[in-house]
């Protein structure tokens, strides 16, 4: 096989496109490989799809194609251009590359598996390009799948905020639970952050919003009371959040007894924070044994963490009633406990009860955001941090977003 049909036959060239030359350049590892196509043929408008002559010809281009042999591949041709009577003149599609690409299709599919395994830096030098290109590439990807994306809105939506740098600089997050994927990105995490996503579904749309999980956050219920029909009826208050309220609580309780305790010259309970705040399952035996050492000598710490492991069983019980039952008794025991932050967590708890109890209508948890939020604190940490509010999107529709990255030109089964 001689070097012009090997170059045929590894970007896929079909008739009428061929390959004319191939140059080798020692010097740069460089491997040029011209295409031509026949005089004489018709193409279709990129518009329409009507076959016309051609019009002419731009100046040569060149595009960045998988090394062969170690050396950087590059295929130069020169578009041709229709003059289409309906939409005037308009270069013609290429079968190797997207309209405004500099890279073959196949070199983009290869640079989005591995910017999906890399960050930017790791994924350009892999590559042999530049930082900015690999940047350009998963805009591109994004951008493109974006694009061909469906606008159905998802029956079962999460909403949660994303911190993105220090000093309380913070994104909402629009999820599918059902998809696991990120579906929107807001900025900062005001009411007009959920509004601007559910502003872009007609009414009959968001209708069809099953259940929507978030946290007790004022701004995303009002989003949602303002936006989704019978909100009150959807909106479920996520377990992890409220949770986190009754756990912080337990802490304000610790910080406050160890303050009494070491002024009376009793250090008990320093270092033992995590121990508390922990779930009793995920303890190593040596945490397991100090924890059992002080829990029944510290009275009041005490008393708040059996109210906190207690509450875990809220959302065990079958139905509404069941439930409502055992919140009476929790909350009757929350608010007789003396302890000033279990009663602040308590009756927090209890001004959104409505919607903790819709859990057992719906079942459905923010289990899924958080677990997205895990991934996104990954990606970030590649990056070592986003000062670019764009960029931390691009980065999080990437990695998160549930799209096809891919362009028409390359089939690619995802593994797993």
């Amino acid at each position: 096989m001689d070097s012009v049909e090997l170059y045929r036959q590894l970007p896929g060239l079909m008739p009428p496109w061929t390959v004319e030359r191939v140059e080798l350049d020692m010097a740069r590892q460089h491997v040029e490989v011209y295409v031509g196509h026949a005089a004489g043929q018709r193409f279709a408008c990129s518009e329409c799809g009507l076959e016309l002559g051609v019009y002419d010809h731009l100046a040569s281009r060149d595009w960045r194609h998988l090394d062969s042999c170690q050396f950087l591949t590059y295929l130069h041709a020169r578009p041709p251009r229709v003059s289409c009577p309906q939409h005037g003149v308009r270069q013609v599609n290429l079968p190797w590359a997207q309209a405004g690409s500099r890279f073959t299709s196949m070199f983009e599919a290869l640079a989005i598996d591995v910017l999906q395994a890399a960050n930017v830096k790791r994924a350009a030098a892999i590559l042999r390009i530049t930082w900015d290109e690999a940047w350009h590439l998963m805009e591109r990807a994004v951008l493109r799948g974006r694009a061909a994306k469906d606008e159905v809105i998802p029956q079962q939506i999460g909403i949660d905020e994303k911190a993105i740098a220090k000093g309380h600089r913070y994104m909402t997050l629009v999820c599918d639970l059902q998809e696991a994927s990120v579906q929107y990105i807001g900025e900062e995490r005001k009411q007009t952050s959920p509004e601007a996503y559910f502003d872009a579904f007609e009414r009959e749309q968001l209708e069809s919003i099953e259940a929507v999980s978030l946290d007790m956050w004022q701004p995303y219920i009002s989003a949602c009371r303002e936006k989704v029909p019978a909100a009150d009826t959807k909106m479920v208050f996520d377990r992890f959040h409220i949770m986190s309220h009754v756990v912080e609580a337990v802490d304000r309780v610790r910080k406050l007894e160890h303050k009494a305790l070491i002024r009376r010259g009793d250090n008990t309970l320093s270092k033992s924070k995590y121990l508390w705040l922990t779930n009793p399952s995920n303890l190593t035996d040596q945490a397991r044994q100090r924890f059992d050492e002080i829990k029944h000598a510290e009275p009041e710490t005490s008393r708040a963490w059996a109210l906190k492991e207690a509450l875990r069983e809220l959302w065990n019980y079958t139905s509404a009633a069941w439930a409502t039952k055992f919140w009476k008794r929790w909350y009757f025991w929350a608010i007789h406990s003396r302890l000033p932050p279990m009663i602040a967590a308590a009756r927090l708890i209890a001004r959104h009860l409505p919607n903790v109890l819709t859990y057992f209508t719906h079942r459905i948890r923010n289990a899924v955001a958080e677990g997205l939020n895990s991934r996104i604190a990954t990606v970030q940490k590649r990056a070592c941090g986003y000062r670019n509010r764009d960029h931390f999107k691009i980065a999080v529709y990437f990695h998160c977003g549930g799209l096809d990255l891919y362009t028409a030109h390359t089939t690619h089964t995802k593994a797993g």
